[in-house]
């Protein structure tokens, strides 16, 4: 069995790594065959420099995106088939930990190499990509802020989490697994509720939008809408970056309504009133809800599975472990199952792409399809997103629809 897993899952790295290195081949080939020519639906609102511009920062990200599959793939098949792993585990041992302290070390240890794997990923799409297109406003020390931060409180936050899991894993008998679930479930429902207000000013500013005209036409729409908010904040996105976004988060009491600044700076009032009647629909079609409960699902199924692998050999043995335990299965699945559930991609971005067209069709009937339209061909202006996606690539990886797909069914709206 041991042999056979081994096997499997080599061929579904390889078979993986291969769909998705020519998934963005086609998507590079795709963008560049298009590039000389803007799409006769955006000829009067899109220049071809405009166009040419978004070509080239596509194509920029999926060279790198490549780069960054091929690196990850090794990585992973170091640290399972390769050894590594078991030489962290190994070395952890030696150290004198044991039991959960073992087990956290082990853990965190991945995370960090997980963490230093990524970083000159992070630092050149930063410093190189979005700088060289007019993106980038990180500076250096900003960045390393930023990443001081987010270990901080992966570690105030996580260790403790993961150490929870660990204790449940080996405390709650065979079927650990539904008590697994229901705390990380309530953890993710408790992470939804405090970030807005605890976890997100950590990075960015957010204050009370001061455009009282606005403010009064979003206040309109919200009644329309009969959605109640904590607050209509402005946040500081420009300290970071030029792309621009509005969004609603939190639930119950604790929801709230953020404009990126480069969003109010870009855009018109009834547009802005149409992109937030974007972000009202998927509240209203209860969308969160509905993503929610298919990740519940999935992940119950995952840690049934898991379940059920914990106590096989073949297992460990199979993915380069040979010391059996909670730590070890955790793991282990976490890096195998993405292996095998690529393929499974086109899924759930089918379920968010039909997610958008409900949103898009909601802000139709609640303000002027026109104004999003307008509103949504500035975005792709100015964020430089591709108008011509190639369509195989965007079934795995785009969570809303073509902009050409887009744009019609709001104008027959």
């Amino acid at each position: 069995m041991a042999t056979a897993l081994s096997t499997l899952f080599l061929a579904a790295l390889v078979l993986t790594t291969v769909l998705r290195l020519w998934l963005a081949r086609r998507q590079a080939s795709h963008v560049a065959a298009s590039r000389g020519a803007v799409p006769v639906a955006f000829r009067e609102s899109i220049t071809l420099e405009a166009h040419q511009r978004a070509a080239d920062y596509t194509a920029a990200k999926v060279r790198l995106a490549m780069i960054e599959v091929v690196i990850g793939a090794l990585f992973v098949l170091a640290l399972t088939l390769g050894g590594v792993l078991q030489s962290l585990h190994t070395a952890w041992s030696a150290l004198g930990f044991k039991g959960l302290s073992h087990g956290l070390a082990f853990i965190a240890s991945l995370a960090v190499l997980s963490t230093l794997i990524d970083l000159p990923f992070s630092l050149y799409r930063t410093f190189v990509i979005e700088e060289r297109f007019g993106f980038n406003k990180m500076t250096p020390r900003l960045f390393l802020i930023d990443l001081a931060k987010g270990a901080l409180i992966g570690a105030l936050i996580g260790l403790p989490v993961l150490l929870a899991v660990l204790w449940l894993m080996e405390r709650m008998g065979p079927y650990w697994w539904i008590h697994v679930w229901l705390f990380w479930l309530g953890f993710n429902l408790l992470a939804l509720l405090i970030y807005p207000t605890v976890i997100a000013p950590l990075f960015n500013k957010f204050t009370p939008l001061a455009d009282a005209p606005l403010r009064e036409r979003i206040e309109s729409l919200l009644a329309r809408c009969g959605f109640r908010a904590s607050g209509l904040f402005v946040m500081d996105g420009s300290k970071r970056s030029g792309h621009g976004n509005a969004y609603f988060t939190g639930f119950g009491r604790a929801k709230r309504i953020v404009f990126f600044d480069t969003l109010l700076e870009k855009l018109a009032p009834e547009e802005i009133e149409a992109v937030l009647a974007h972000e009202l629909g998927h509240y209203q079609r209860r969308h969160v809800w509905k993503r929610i409960g298919v990740l519940a699902l999935a992940s119950l199924a995952f840690l049934w599975l898991l379940g059920h692998l914990i106590d096989a050999p073949w297992f460990y043995e199979g993915l380069g472990m040979s010391t059996p335990g909670t730590a070890p299965a955790l793991a282990l699945f976490s890096l195998a199952i993405p292996v095998f559930t690529f393929p499974l991609s086109p899924l759930m971005s089918a379920l968010s792409r039909r997610h958008e067209y409900e949103a898009d069709a909601y802000a139709a009937q609640q303000t002027q399809a026109r104004d999003l339209v307008a509103a949504l061909v500035k975005l792709y202006r100015d964020n430089a997103a591709t108008l011509t996606p190639d369509p195989i690539y965007s079934v795995f990886y785009d969570s809303h629809p073509p902009a050409a797909a887009r744009i019609a069914q709001l104008k027959a709206a």
